[in-house]
């Protein structure tokens, strides 16, 4: 981590915020969807599911790619990079930033991922399957490296001194994005970085965890004693990373800090989390920030809605914060299981959650498991006066990430 080896290290600020999900487009429509509680749930239309029982899901509706990418042949991107390049210019829009100023300095972009443009690859195996390989378009084999999910931000907003990475650690991949640039950040290697995660929905995603008995028939319920799984979801969250300097200097508002982050990998088993390792993380995150489980007002919990999951987590909650842990939400119930974009787009709720004052619900909540016993704040937003925040981001695998986030406080325009 920072750490290492650097004696200044500077504070790191959350400036723009971009958002591509089924409940809202940009900050200020997933903001009012996440304080109204609002669902994004509808049937699936983005790929054919015929033969499944039940296909919900949370898919973006009303996205015009044209209006965010200006410089791109959009044709040439597929929709997973069409999120993550939209959702990058609207955090650049949202800081109120002129790139050009920054043109010259040495920035980072890192966006996670799950499934990359898998969506894509679907394509070309039923082109393949149905008429021939030789009806394979080559376009698409074109689109389909999961490093264009990166690299064609810094090609849209032309961007020549960047270090553009994709993370493909699964459902905490979001996460481990944004610890990487602030990382950069922090230590001065970088005075910029644009991170998050980007995922578009695909049917192999779908198909797998379906075929693990764990895709609910029409709603997520996290922490509900009768939840029966996830919904799957897409879209990307990018957020805007400066350092505090660089923010006061030019009059940024500022979402929130970022306090530190933990990251473990347990390898324990590819679907099953491990309670131990999850709350190792998230005592790395807290010992990494230095702040104390007691001063933590709100968990974003990975929270899928499966059975596995959310026990496994709110156990490992209660380990690290004791029998009365705080307010534990998932976001995951209202746009669904954003794979690779899961955590950033959790990221940004929390963000926003810090600057407005109030703890968005977990909606589609009828009873608290006993075994998962947690305020995870049922169907009605509360408001609430929150200082710091830990965003959880758990991964097959036993990929573990856990951001923290805190307000602010002091001059800012």
């Amino acid at each position: 981590m920072a750490e290492l080896g650097h004696t200044n290290l500077r504070r790191v600020v959350i400036t723009g915020l971009g958002v591509v999900s089924s409940i809202g487009m940009g900050a200020e429509e997933f903001l009012q969807g996440l304080r109204s509680g609002s669902s994004g749930a509808k049937p699936i239309t983005v790929f054919d599911v015929e033969g499944f029982d039940h296909a919900n899901g949370c898919e973006v509706a009303h996205f015009d790619p044209e209006q965010w990418i200006r410089r791109l042949p959009v044709e040439q991107l597929g929709r997973a990079t069409q999120y993550s390049v939209a959702a990058a210019r609207m955090a650049i829009d949202d800081a109120h930033l002129d790139i050009e100023d920054w043109r010259s300095e040495h920035g980072v972009i890192s966006i996670g991922t799950t499934d990359g443009e898998s969506r894509d690859l679907d394509h070309m195996v039923e082109a393949e399957v149905t008429r021939g390989p030789e009806h394979m378009a080559p376009e698409l084999a074109r689109r389909v490296p999961a490093g264009r999910l990166s690299a064609a931000i810094a090609q849209e907003l032309r961007l020549t001194d960047v270090e553009a990475v994709t993370i493909p650690t699964a459902c905490a991949a979001g996460n481990y994005a944004i610890g990487y640039g602030y990382d950069a950040v922090r230590s001065g290697e970088a005075e910029y970085a644009l991170c998050g995660g980007a995922d578009a929905m695909c049917r192999k995603t779908f198909s797998g965890f379906y075929r693990l008995g764990t895709i609910a028939p029409d709603r997520c319920q996290p922490f509900d004693v009768d939840r029966k799984g996830i919904l799957t979801g897409e879209g990307a969250g990018v957020l805007l990373l400066e350092s505090l300097d660089s923010a006061l200097a030019r009059g940024a508002r500022i979402y929130a800090e970022v306090l530190g982050y933990g990251l473990n990998c347990d390898a324990y088993h590819q679907v099953a989390p491990n309670q131990e390792s999850v709350g190792r993380a998230m005592q790395l995150a807290l010992e990494n920030a230095g702040v104390k489980a007691e001063q933590v007002d709100l968990i974003s919990a990975h929270g899928t809605g499966t059975k596995a999951n959310d026990v496994t987590e709110a156990r490992a909650i209660r380990e690290v914060f004791g029998t009365q842990p705080p307010k534990t939400i998932s976001m995951k119930s209202m746009i669904g299981h954003t794979m690779g974009a899961a955590s950033a787009l959790s990221a940004i709720g929390c963000s926003l959650a810090i600057i407005n004052g109030f703890i968005p619900p977990t909606i589609n909540h009828v009873t608290t498991d006993p075994e998962c016993d947690v305020d995870c704040v049922p169907n009605v937003a509360v408001e609430a006066d929150l200082e710091i925040v830990q965003n959880n981001g758990l991964a097959f695998g036993g990929n573990n990430a856990v951001v923290l986030l805190g307000r602010y406080h002091g001059a800012s325009a």
